[in-house]
């Protein structure tokens, strides 16, 4: 138990008085699982193609260190200096961006990654925090003062956005940008009318990426039709969620992993149904949803229209994904590779959480400051 004194007027101190603890707390047990699932899925990939057994539990520790201390300094910002900090997140992010499109390298026909001082980025990962700030920043500076063109600001950021995500492509991560952008544009005040030619045209673009696509089409095509294509990954999938019935087969006993290659990222959630059972993998969903509608609750009390928005904005990420990736794992939509926040394995994945969930424990404790003063 953290014992600090409430007379402490140092920043950790300001910061343990004042920070949302139930969410802290969510979201660590989200980073103690996530360790957990490192050590019993990654060996056994580690094993298949010829590195050290361990090799990725230790670059996941290595990850989850500076993630921890990403979440406490972007905790302690206040929001004029988040929303500085967004600002040049999401420049630097398009910028290298562009960059993958040109020379990153091809994984899966698309260009999501780059290597970055000897480390493998997905630039998205990044831009999509960003861009929800960025939208809430604009939103509210508009309706304080309509001369300001903040919808437009907004909308500019958000299509540069989009074309770059579709000439990658990536399909899911526009799926999540686009609901996490209409959410808060629909809480800004936007006519439900208009949600509908919005949502209309959002699946106008599905059909055009599904008849365009080459491989948005095998996608889909196998989703809708079991003869066709390679079913091998989810069938797997769906077998381990049976095999794990309720309590499990036990830490590192599982046996998908050694057939699904992303076991430890994608597909990480029928991991965690193999050898933890059902009644883990229903806590995590139960986790994932109270964080999400908790933090909605609590947000929508406020009388700062940027802070409802930017935390609306990035709860609904923060849960768009992990339902993507939970979805996909039990075959209730096509596959689509999206990590599960703080419990896949993967460096940009952990970091661009933590960012997000650094953010919203900011936003979470200028409330309370506010109560307080």
């Amino acid at each position: 138990m953290i014992s600090v004194s409430r007379s402490d007027n140092r920043i950790f101190g300001r910061w343990w008085w004042t920070v949302d603890r139930i969410m802290l707390f969510s979201f660590f047990t989200m980073i103690i699982l996530g360790i957990l699932l490192a050590m019993t899925a990654t060996p056994m990939v580690a094993n298949r193609i010829g590195v050290e057994e361990f090799y990725f539990l230790k670059r996941h520790l290595l990850y989850t260190v500076p993630s921890l201390l990403v979440i406490f300094f972007i905790s302690v910002l206040d929001n004029a200096n988040i929303k500085k900090f967004a600002l040049y997140l999401f420049l630097f992010s398009i910028f290298l961006m562009i960059l993958t499109i040109f020379w990153g390298p091809e994984i899966k026909g698309a260009h999501r990654w780059i290597p970055v001082f000897g480390v493998s980025l997905q630039p998205s990962e990044f831009a999509k925090p960003a861009l929800a700030i960025i939208t809430a920043w604009m939103f509210a500076k508009q309706h304080k003062n309509p001369e300001v063109k903040g919808k437009f600001i907004a909308s500019s950021f958000l299509t540069i956005l989009i074309i770059l995500l579709v000439l990658q492509p990536d399909i899911g991560m526009i799926v999540v940008v686009m609901t996490v952008w209409l959410s808060q544009l629909f809480l800004n005040g936007l006519p439900f009318v208009f949600m509908i030619v919005f949502c209309a045209t959002g699946i106008c673009g599905f059909v055009l990426a599904y008849l365009l696509i080459p491989h948005v089409t095998a996608r889909v095509d196998r989703f809708l039709d079991p003869i066709t294509g390679d079913h091998y990954q989810i069938n797997r999938s769906l077998e381990a969620f049976s095999n794990g019935g309720p309590w499990g087969v036990g830490p590192g006993e599982g046996i998908v992993k050694k057939h699904i290659p992303d076991a430890h990222a994608d597909f990480v959630f029928a991991v965690l149904g193999e050898e933890f059972g059902f009644f883990i993998c229903a806590f995590v969903i139960i986790l994932v949803a109270f964080v999400v509608i908790y933090g909605i609750l609590k947000s929508i009390k406020e009388n700062n229209l940027f802070n409802i928005l930017a935390s609306v904005g990035l709860l609904i990420q923060f849960g768009s994904q992990s339902f993507i990736n939970i979805a996909s794992a039990l075959h209730i939509i096509p596959t689509k590779g999206m990590t599960l926040p703080f419990m896949s394995y993967g460096g940009s994945s952990m970091f661009a959480t933590s960012i997000t969930v650094g953010m919203i424990l900011a936003l979470g404790r200028r409330k309370i400051i506010l109560l307080e003063e």
